[in-house]
């Protein structure tokens, strides 16, 4: 039927337009997905062409499908990869990052201290300690400071340091299981790793303002040291790194840190505690260089001497009245006495021996009778 129909139109352009928009393009859904042979080919191995409007496939294709999507922003929850066991050692890096801590002594009523002797922290609880940021030049646009707690005994740094149930039931905030928080700063991001539950704090590095060369970050500590379920007694170390937007560390430094009641007592026990095992382990091997005395009875005796030398020796003590001279003087002769009755006391009593007799016998003494008798 279609050999007869094409036959009987003319030759034209204007007949194979007419043609062209006879036949009607089917819809994508409609197209079998899998053909058999005996659909796709007749009997005499024709293919049967099925026609598509352009207009129908482009209709509905996203263009932007495969265009990258924009750089997503740091949000809440996420942190570039960090490793199980962090750092701990002192890294300046090539801006010379250093830190530094407000001097205020060790009175009672300071909140937090800072001893340059032990690298440690005093501070109490949920009370800012600023800390002073120093670099050498510049870092890159969209540097962060990151402060990371962690346990400082090898036996607790795999654990994650957390917040107290305590204090974390009485915190409404939506980070209230963090140690460190960022005062001050409404820029501050709280995160938790994915892989290893360490929780921590960033704040973007803002550059010293005019005439001065520090950039100062406040610092709390939302547990004390002592909370049974958190810390319990157990020493931790401070983290704060110089890190770019992506994550990589341009500086390192850690601190101890202990969070107590009175931390410039603290700070003045523990230093003074430090210097006199110092001082102890000198002496110590000092006295082992040094031979021992061979006979310790000589130090008693020199001892004693001495003591008696002392007593021998006279004092001449002026007295203004007459009335205290002889109240003086009374005393005096009151304790001249009683050493005169201590001497005589101390004094051994020597026993005359009386000669054994001859024979045997026992010699009678005083106001004894003999057997006989």
């Amino acid at each position: 039927m279609e050999e007869s129909c094409l036959e009987n139109l003319p030759l034209s352009q204007n007949s194979f337009r007419e043609l062209w928009e006879s036949v009607a393009a089917p819809l994508i859904s409609t197209i079998p997905t899998v053909a058999e042979p005996s659909e796709t080919w007749g009997v005499q191995g024709q293919m049967n062409m099925l026609l598509m409007n352009e207009h129908i496939l482009t209709e509905g294709f996203d263009e932007n499908l495969f265009e990258l999507p924009p750089e997503m922003s740091t949000k809440d929850g996420v942190t570039p990869p960090s490793s199980t066991v962090p750092v701990t050692t002192d890294y300046p890096g090539e801006y010379d990052f250093q830190l530094r801590f407000q001097k205020s002594g060790t009175a009672k009523s300071v909140t937090s201290t800072y001893s340059e002797l032990l690298n440690k922290l005093y501070c109490q609880l949920a009370k800012t300690s600023p800390v002073e940021v120093v670099v050498s030049k510049e870092p890159p646009a969209g540097a962060v400071l990151r402060a990371t707690a962690v346990y400082k005994k090898t036996e607790h740094v795999a654990e994650v340091v957390r917040r107290c149930p305590h204090h974390q039931n009485e915190d409404a905030a939506e980070h209230r299981s963090h140690l460190i928080r960022v005062e001050g700063s409404q820029r501050a991001q709280y995160f938790e790793d994915q892989h290893t539950k360490r929780q921590s704090v960033t704040v973007p590095y803002e550059p010293p303002q005019l005439g001065s060369e520090i950039t100062t970050i406040l610092l709390s500590f939302m547990c004390n040291s002592s909370c049974m379920g958190g810390m319990n007694r157990r020493p931790i170390l401070t983290i704060l790194t110089l890190e770019t937007p992506e994550g990589l560390v341009l500086g390192r430094r850690c601190f101890e840190v202990r969070v107590c009641a009175c931390p410039g007592r603290d700070r003045k026990t523990e230093e003074e505690n430090s210097t006199k095992m110092q001082n102890g382990t000198k002496q110590i091997k000092k006295r082992k260089s040094v031979p021992l005395p061979e006979n310790p009875s000589a130090k008693k005796t020199k001892s004693v001497s001495s003591a008696e030398e002392e007593d021998k020796e006279v004092f001449v003590l002026h007295v203004r009245g007459r009335e205290r001279y002889e109240m003086l003087k009374k005393i005096n002769d009151g304790l001249e006495l009683l050493d005169k009755d201590s001497r005589t006391k101390t004094r051994p009593s020597v026993k005359h021996e009386v000669p054994l007799p001859s024979s045997g016998k026992r010699l009678l003494q005083r106001g004894e009778r003999s057997d006989s008798d």
